[in-house]
């Protein structure tokens, strides 16, 4: 956690270096009377769109815009990660998760694996599971060929996109680790330094890939050719997933979701592996507090806002369970109405007396919405790239705990990692009102938290760009201190807490991608934090009406 945190200050710091070419601004805000999409990237938001004016629906959209991301986002997510969803079929009306967790491969010991050796490098990965996730999604729910979703990305690899000022201090950041892995020649310049902003990043091998997926399926990635690659490269650099590892496909799970009512809505998130749980409990707590207390732009409202993210990480972290083997914890306590009141009059006494990842949102016209976070975990994953596939393998063996064999996310062959995702539905009264989620590992709930709070009472695009703040469960505030009262941070900080000051807008927070459905029309938000747009269809589908077929 030190770490990570300082990487962010020393990422911070970089943004604010001269640009040596200024780009676009990409479009925050959008509005549209026939579907929304939200993403962290804008030419990924382009490729949903692009789905969305043909007449897909929103698992068309959100699987070509996941697809995208992982050519023009590798830092964050790609096809060697794991993917997590919210979906609403409006037909059916059916809310449910699917949980796309990644598997440890069946040769994985806590013997075998170093602390260094399951953050970096070939034994770091876990099977990948984001395109099992994927095919899953759009061969049941979607209308599109995988060949037609799959295009915008493969231009996007072909072609290239321009480097970001984000994308550029992120690989300053990581060099020497993508240096000394097999990442370097694709993602540095002639293999040593980051590409200038505003270059063009091309990626002909990872393109050849995508076009091998669109001929022959997703099969190929986990028993065919790719496969065999995959197992090769390993063998060669004595990584662990080998080939009955890929032909044991991670398929995702279907999963009932965690729901809630709050302020007169109703939330339906992500359970466990994903961090759902907490981002409830959040919003449990903080109804149960008193309204005079809640302005998170004051002093006592800033205070109670940290102690309710910091007791809710701290319940998760002392109260985790693999929904598998539903009966080591009772996750229904944690959730109670009882549970919240005690823990509501616990941070009054304290009050008195004194806690890499991407994200698309989307809505179609015909009411289905989907909210997709996936990863490939840490910047830049396990900084390793097989050199005749071209993408980026995961670190998810990071994410197993190494210490206490009956925790449930212990690193056991074929156990699934911990997540900290939290993609969210909220409906006012039968129909989805918000899709909400963000990256940012253990900052994700918080920041989501903070935005559903402020939505109550500011316009969308003011909610994503108030100041923001998150609690470590050792009482560690990191907020946006050149955006907040000063009296603030002297206010937490006499009472306990320590504080982080970040940058205005800082990366580290969080980057929340949200749509909303404001009467006729479609609104969505990109977080001004990272590279994100919304947008939308302009006019009615061209090429038919998809939609309505779920």
């Amino acid at each position: 956690m030190k770490r990570a945190a300082a990487e962010a200050r020393i990422l911070d710091s970089e943004l604010l270096e001269p640009k040596r070419q200024r780009l676009p601004e990409p479009q925050r805000i959008s509005a549209s009377r026939h579907g929304m999409i939200a993403t962290a990237h804008y030419r990924a938001t382009e490729a949903g769109v692009e789905i969305l004016e043909e007449g897909g629906n929103a698992v068309d959209a959100a699987v070509a815009a996941s697809l995208a991301l992982g050519v023009c986002e590798p830092a964050a997510s790609g096809i060697g990660g794991q993917t997590m969803l919210m979906v609403h079929l409006a037909e059916e009306r059916r809310t449910f998760a699917l949980d796309g967790s990644s598997r440890a491969p069946n040769r994985a010991s806590v013997e075998t694996l170093t602390k260094a050796g399951r953050r970096r490098g070939y034994r770091a990965t876990t099977v990948p599971s984001t395109l099992a996730l994927l095919d899953y999604a759009l061969t049941r729910y979607g209308t599109l060929p995988l060949a037609r979703v799959l295009e915008p990305a493969i231009r996007l690899a072909e072609e290239g996109f321009q480097v970001t000022d984000l994308q550029h201090a992120l690989t300053r950041r990581e060099a020497k680790h993508l240096r000394k892995h097999t990442a370097a020649p694709f993602f540095l310049l002639r293999g040593e330094k980051a590409y200038p902003v505003g270059s063009l990043l091309k990626q002909p091998v990872l393109a050849a890939t995508l076009k091998r997926l669109a001929r022959r399926g997703i099969a190929d990635f986990y028993t065919g050719k790719i496969a065999r690659a995959i197992h090769d490269d390993m063998s060669r650099n004595d990584g662990l997933i080998q080939r009955d590892d890929l032909a044991q496909v991670p398929r995702p799970i279907e999963r009932r979701p965690l729901t809630f009512r709050f302020e007169g809505s109703r939330v339906f998130t992500i359970p466990e592996p994903g961090a759902g749980r907490t981002l409830v409990g959040m919003l449990n707590f903080f109804e149960h507090l008193p309204e005079k207390s809640r302005n998170p732009d004051t002093p006592r409202g800033a205070m109670l806002l940290a102690e309710i993210i910091r007791r809710a990480n701290l319940d998760r972290r002392d109260r985790p369970f693999d929904p598998n083997y539903f009966p080591q914890v009772d996750e229904r306590k944690f959730l109670s109405e009882d549970y919240a009141r005690l823990v509501a009059r616990q941070v009054r006494a304290r009050i008195k007396t004194t806690g890499e990842t991407t994200h698309l949102s989307v809505m179609d016209r015909h009411g289905n919405a989907v909210g997709l976070t996936q990863s490939i975990e840490n910047v830049y994953g396990s900084c390793v790239v097989t050199e005749e596939l071209g993408f980026l393998y995961n670190n998810y063996m990071s994410a197993f705990d190494y210490d206490d064999m009956t925790h449930p996310f212990y690193m056991r062959p074929n156990a699934v990692p911990w997540a900290s995702v939290a993609p969210t539905i909220v409906f006012r009264g039968r129909k989805p009102w918000l899709v909400i989620g963000s990256p940012g590992s253990e900052r994700i709930a918080s920041a989501i938290f903070q935005v559903l709070l402020r939505l109550e009472r500011q316009p969308p695009i003011d909610a994503v760009s108030a100041p923001r703040m998150h609690c470590s469960i050792d009482g560690k505030v990191s907020l946006e201190a050149p955006r907040m009262r000063d009296d603030i941070p002297r206010y937490l900080a006499k009472r306990g807490f320590t504080i982080d000051a970040r940058e205005a807008y800082s990366f580290y927070l969080g980057c929340v991608q949200l749509v909303l459905r404001d009467g006729k029309h479609f609104i969505g938000v990109a977080d001004v934090r990272r590279d994100g747009s919304a947008g939308g269809p302009i006019g009615q589908a061209a090429k038919g009406d998809r939609g309505a077929g779920l």
